[in-house]
This record gives structure tokens, sequence and C-alpha cells, in this order.
């Protein structure tokens, strides 16, 4: 069973940074994908950021220039480095990886953007 753990999220005020982890354990292939995705109260969930195990990265046009994806294929683990943060950045912050052509999702982690 593969099991996704988040962090980095928390409070920050506009203009900020951050930086999201998600450590993927559980499996013994290397994710082929490992992305993020986002949802803001009353919205529906939409895509972030994701990365392919050759490291080839599609970003969402409301983060592309601002946000950063990385991998760390021996730790299993996916980074989100957010920068110029915004409050309509603020959402819960879920990763995800495809392993075997099956999607497995973390819990998520709050990231809020206020004064």
């Amino acid at each position: 069973q593969v099991h996704l753990v988040e962090s980095g999220g928390g409070l920050v005020t506009p203009g900020g940074s951050l930086r999201l982890s998600c450590v993927a354990s559980g499996s013994i292939f290397i994710p082929a994908v490992m992305g993020w995705y986002r949802q803001a109260p009353g919205k529906p969930r939409e895509f972030v950021a994701r990365i392919t195990d050759g490291g080839t990265t599609n970003y969402a046009g409301t983060v592309k220039g601002r946000f950063t994806i990385s991998r760390d294929n021996a730790k299993t683990t996916v980074y989100l480095q957010m920068s110029s943060l915004t409050p309509d950045d603020t959402a819960v912050y879920s990763c995800y990886v495809l392993i075997a052509n099956r999607e497995y999702w973390g819990q998520g982690t709050q990231v809020t953007v206020s004064e």
C-alpha cells in the first residue's frame, strides 16, 4: 500500500514563499509521475504541477513562473517551491503519484496566504 505524507504548509503573508514536501512510501517502484493539486473552499480541485520520472515538468498557467516542482527519486519525494504567493493561492494542497498506472493521493496540507 502506497502512503503519501505532505508537509510544509502554513500561513504566509502575500509575496512570501513556502516549500511543500511529499514523501511516498510503501512501493518498490519509482513513481512515473509525481505532482500537486489544490482545492480552495467552494472551488473544484485544480491541477498545480507535475513532474515525470524523467524530469519533465508541467505547470498550471496560474502558477507558472512562481512555483517550481522538483523530485528526489532516491527518496521518492516531490517538492513544490512556491514564491510570490497571493491570497488566491490559499487552498489545501494535495500530492499524488502515479505508480503502475494507479494514482495515490495524500491527505493534503493547508496553505493560507493572508495579511
